[in-house]
């Protein structure tokens, strides 16, 4: 089993790899274009020249990165493929001085082997990506886990402010 950066050609077998974990609610969907903005997120697991997992690491800033879209193929599980797609973006989050990795998951044990801890602390920055346009928002079954110091501050109240829309003096329309 090899595991490497992904590259755009690999962004359909993403798609599929994660198209197949969508309708039991594990993964949030992944358009192909989106798949295709976000390769340099993605790692991939590849078994005799055939893709079997993948996996993105989203950078919040250095304060906080969301290990997401895990998906290893059924017949490649317990071959070592989601324990080599986290060490490597493990490695790329520490390579960027991130403080803190979360996850959020419906296996906890097999994250927990990996150095992770279960959180109840509020993550603004995934609420503000993510749960607020999950269809299980109110009934969210997966439970958050974390590596590393989890961030004390709140940085998406920062971003809020930045993103509001900014009015001209004197009304300028």
């Amino acid at each position: 089993m090899n595991v490497r950066n992904a590259v755009l050609p690999d962004a359909e077998g993403i798609r599929r790899l994660i198209a197949g974990h969508v309708g039991d609610g594990t993964l949030l969907p992944r358009s192909l274009p989106e798949i295709c903005e976000n390769i340099r997120d993605f790692v991939v697991a590849e078994h005799r020249g055939e893709l079997v997992g993948c996996a993105a690491l989203h950078l919040y800033g250095e304060h906080l990165a969301e290990i997401r879209s895990i998906a290893v193929q059924p017949r490649a599980r317990g071959r070592g493929a989601g324990t080599m797609l986290v060490k490597a973006l493990l490695r790329e989050a520490s390579r960027h001085g991130v403080q803190c990795v979360c996850l959020f998951t419906r296996i906890p044990e097999f994250f927990a082997g990996l150095g992770f801890q279960i959180t109840h602390e509020p993550l603004p920055d995934k609420l503000y990506k993510d749960c607020r346009r999950c269809s299980r928002r109110h009934a969210c079954d997966e439970i958050a886990m974390i590596r590393g110091e989890l961030p004390q501050a709140e940085p998406i109240a920062a971003i809020a402010k930045i993103r509001r829309p900014i009015v001209a003096a004197g009304g300028g329309r």
